[in-house]
């Protein structure tokens, strides 16, 4: 009984904490509003002396509840606590989730925050990942999207949203600050003012609150002097977290893709070419169909640089679309259009600043322009009465409209003139909603992030992503229309889930892909969060499942596919399949699905742990070759039962098909070879787990098949062979 009664009490005194927490969440977010009011209008001294009087007042709130036990956590070895870890520090907690373009901008500013006040300085950010999506609640997922954003201060995945609503969260992002009580301290009088009687130090309070984004600055300075008032009281720690980022979890090799975003096809000299945001990776790859690299433009670190191709840097490129010989490209974390002139092989940014901007009408030259966030980008030939002009149509999710940059002189709606060069919002109003409209800026977005043009129907489609929707853009007049997905309620963007239909009734969870098919006159959607490939009757608004498990692993089709492209003859379809690092071939007729190898032009030798090279010969009238692989160790290793043993094949032409370009080392490789007397080189590469007793190791193994071709030889032709390994 007394038991009983204990735990009554104590689930009591919870309940009144969580209370009083709440009720200081929502007096804090106030309070700070009128103190940034006040802020605005002094200098950098007088700001520091108005924040230190405000927390030099603030009020013994009930003490902030622990982290709850058995949530997963992500670059720490282990799980934080208040009372374990973070005692005599400044907490700031980051709600937010992965899909939110605000969220990521806050962590630009997180990233800058953390590297001038460090944890042993006393501050500690920590990301409380609270879902909007259920596809976001994931532990993997949020673990693909900390790796993905470059996230490096510990996160923790609030999957039932217990911290959101203990602390009154309403929107995201909100950050809320904390001063974690010192227990090595031991206060022996309270100071008494004229005012109040408050104790030294902080006692597990919400010392701020930041809801939205654009408050770095403000930031800073709570931060500076928090840590300055509480250490001249000897509050803060030096100590050191148990950090482990999550980085060391991607791919070592940097042969392949990085959580690839968006792709684009085009022709060039007859020959069908892929351009590949390689958005992990910092840099556009161009390959041929079958994914020998052709072009790598940029490196592997952020930057914002111009330059040839080698110099020239990039910061997380999403959308990529081509006007001749030009490539466009949305440069997203550098907030910027870069154009890539494939002739002169020289990068030059013809469109934002480099920083984030906030502007929702723009207007402004080229450079001279701030953006937000551009994801995707579409080339629309404008006709004004007997005159055509390329106009750039640009995704910008961070203002949550499509904006347009006039190539050449141009008469645009309403007989509205646009100089060459000028860059304007043409589409949106600002607000986050789904709200269609025959007026351009009375039609609203939330965070549009695919875009498709029909050419010869005039209209562009839209994947919204935060509405779960496809929109329709006409292109003669700005009117935004419905095509399938959402809420009749234009405010309701929680309208997600994974239904086919009609209309309303079929449901997207975070679309970011979208591609126009001229063979068969449909739209084909990335439906990102469900991980599948949908097909939508413009016509009907009918939206069905094409491919897809709906299921985020490796074992299955797609995880989280950002982007796809179909070929020139409308029979392949190629899918950016982003958290499985990799590019799928879906070839429409046949229903099937393989994954295309990125295999460099440069030595074979490069990067790989051994190279095995052998001479075959097929009939010159075609044939059939057949291929498998026998691993032998000459040392202590074996391969492990367990793991994925793979090969990946790439064709050396277009005339080659094969059943698969992939596939496990159990299964051999069947290629099919033309009429031809030519000879051609077959690469496949071998990724391989080999382990010992103790510890493991990835090879990579290149093999390359000399493939003769004679009037005599064989027709059908099988070749097993022993690859040693020492």
């Amino acid at each position: 009984m007394c038991g009983l009664v204990n735990k009554k009490m104590s689930s009591d005194k919870k309940m009144s904490s969580v209370k009083e927490t709440k009720e200081a969440v929502v007096d804090l977010t106030y309070i700070c509003s009128q103190v940034r009011f006040h802020l605005n209008y002094f200098e950098e001294e007088k700001k520091e002396m108005l924040i230190l009087q405000y927390i030099k007042q603030f009020k013994n709130h009930g003490a902030v509840q622990d982290f709850p036990k058995g949530l997963e956590w992500f670059n720490v070895s282990e799980g934080l606590s208040l009372e374990q870890h973070l005692q005599g520090k400044i907490v700031l907690l980051d709600f937010f989730t992965y899909c939110c373009i605000n969220c990521m901008h806050v962590l630009t500013d997180l990233e800058e925050i953390e590297k001038e006040v460090s944890v042993e300085d006393g501050l500690v950010v920590i990301g409380v990942h609270s879902a909007k999506f259920s596809n976001e609640r994931s532990s993997k997922n949020v673990l693909s999207a900390v790796q993905r954003y470059n996230i490096m201060h510990p996160v923790v995945n609030d999957v039932t949203l217990r911290m959101w609503h203990d602390m009154g969260i309403t929107c995201w992002p909100t950050l809320v600050m904390l001063g974690i009580k010192h227990n090595d301290i031991k206060y022996e009088f309270p100071i008494v003012t004229a005012v109040s009687k408050f104790i030294l130090g902080p006692h597990n309070q919400p010392l701020a609150v930041f809801v939205g984004e654009n408050h770095k600055d403000e930031i800073l300075s709570y931060t500076k002097v928090a840590i300055a008032y509480f250490k001249s009281f000897n509050q803060i720690s030096d100590h050191s977290l148990p950090l482990k980022p999550a980085h060391h979890l991607l791919p070592s090799s940097k042969d392949g893709l990085l959580f690839p975003g968006k792709l684009t096809i085009f022709q060039l000299e007859q020959e069908t070419k892929l351009i590949i945001s390689d958005s992990g990776n910092n840099r556009i790859v161009i390959t041929n169909e079958h994914g020998r690299v052709e072009h790598v433009i940029g490196g592997y670190n952020q930057g914002f640089k111009d330059g040839d191709f080698k110099n020239a840097r990039f910061n997380s490129p999403q959308g990529v679309c081509v006007l001749n010989d030009i490539i466009y490209v949305a440069d997203n974390n550098n907030h910027a259009i870069r154009k890539i002139d494939l002739e002169k092989r020289i990068v030059s940014t013809i469109a934002g600043t480099g920083s984030q901007g906030c502007d929702r009408v723009g207007g402004r030259h080229g450079t001279d322009q701030a953006l937000s966030s551009p994801w995707d980008v579409a080339i629309y030939h404008h006709k004004y009465k007997d005159t055509t002009v390329p106009v750039l149509l640009i995704v910008i999710a961070g203002t949550h409209q499509i904006w347009a940059l006039f190539l050449e002189d141009t008469i645009w709606w309403k007989e509205k003139k646009y100089p060459a060069g000028t860059c304007a919002a043409i589409v949106g109003n600002g607000q986050e909603e789904n709200r269609n409209n025959t007026y351009p800026h009375a039609a609203a977005l939330a965070q549009p992030s695919g875009i498709a043009v029909v050419q010869e129907c005039k209209v562009a489609f839209l994947a919204d992503s935060e509405s779960s929707t496809i929109r329709r853009l006409h292109l003669d007049s700005g009117q935004v229309s419905a095509v399938c997905g959402g809420d009749k309620n234009p405010t309701n963007l929680y309208a997600f889930g994974d239904a086919d239909g009609k209309g309303h009734l079929a449901k997207l969870q975070h679309p970011l892909g979208v591609t126009w098919n001229h063979l068969d006159k449909r739209i084909y959607v990335a439906d990102t969060y469900n991980h599948k490939i949908k097909s939508v009757d413009t016509t009907t608004g009918h939206c069905k499942t094409l491919f897809g498990d709906g299921k985020p692993d490796r074992t299955f089709t797609f995880d989280e596919p950002s982007d796809l492209a179909v070929s020139p003859n409308g029979n392949i379809l190629y899918v950016a399949d982003t958290n499985n690092h990799a590019l799928k071939i879906i070839d429409l007729k046949n229903e099937k699905i393989s994954t295309m190898p990125i295999v460099s032009r440069r030595d074979s030798n490069r990067n790989t742990d051994s190279v095995f090279t052998f001479d075959t010969t097929v009939n010159a009238r075609g044939g059939e070759l057949n291929i498998s692989f026998n691993i032998v160790f000459s040392n202590d290793l074996k391969l492990n039962a367990g793991a994925p043993q793979e090969w990946q094949v790439s064709l050396p032409a277009n005339t080659w098909t094969a059943k698969s370009l992939t596939g496990r080392l159990s299964t051999p490789i069947s290629v099919k070879l033309p009429e031809e007397e030519t000879c051609n080189q077959l690469p496949v590469t071998l990724n391989i787990m080999a382990c010992t007793a103790d510890s493991c190791v990835p090879l990579k193994l290149s093999v390359l098949f000399n493939v003769q071709r004679k009037a005599d030889a064989p027709t059908v032709v099988t070749e097993e062979k022993e690859l040693v390994i020492g």
